[in-house]
């Protein structure tokens, strides 16, 4: 059993039945006598992927859920369909768009993640926070630009994503992104 003493960025527990990982949480002490301590949660839904805060007593106990992370592989997308396959045992499966919601623009053909496996059933897919990408467009790197990267314009990378970048980049170049920011990091 896990207890709100335990609580750490990434933690994952079971509430209401569903695997939920803890984004970020505090502590709050009570100001009046007898008063019990609140811990407040940012928690993701990993079957969902909404985002929520949630407030739970001090001590209140959770079951450890009953996960799985496999290496897996994308492989293409097929209208409202992206396709995956098990590095291991190089199965396929396939989830719908909306289920990965915004880090669906981040896939690309051939890119390595894990997949999230609940109850023996793969339930979603976890892309490292920062990607490796190439600029596949963007405007043409202008002259004189220097790289203190305060001046930006608008760059689409492979998967879709429109990113902000610095004016001395150019299309082919590749790049490290921070996807849960959506925002450049630097070249790669």
């Amino acid at each position: 059993m896990l207890t709100t003493s335990d609580f750490k960025v990434g933690l994952r527990i079971l509430l209401d039945g569903d695997p939920y990982v803890i984004m970020e949480y505090t502590v709050q002490s009570p100001s009046a006598r007898g008063a019990s301590t609140l811990v407040r949660a940012r928690v993701r839904n990993l079957l969902t992927s909404a985002v929520f805060d949630r407030t739970f007593k001090s001590g209140e106990k959770f079951d450890p859920p009953d996960l799985a992370r496999r290496a897996t592989q994308f492989l293409y997308r097929d209208g409202d369909d992206l396709h995956f396959m098990d590095a291991e045992s190089y199965e396929q499966f396939h989830l719908p768009v909306e289920q990965l919601g915004e880090a669906a623009r981040w896939l690309s053909d051939g890119l390595g993640l894990h997949s999230i496996v609940f109850n023996g059933r793969v339930v979603n897919v976890e892309l490292p926070r920062f990607m490796e990408v190439e600029v596949l467009e963007t405007e043409p790197a202008l002259r004189g630009a220097t790289a203190s990267g305060k001046s930006v314009k608008d760059a689409k990378v492979a998967g879709g994503a429109v990113i902000k970048v610095p004016v001395y980049l150019e299309a082919g170049e590749r790049i490290e992104v921070d996807i849960e920011e959506g925002r450049f990091v630097r070249r790669a």
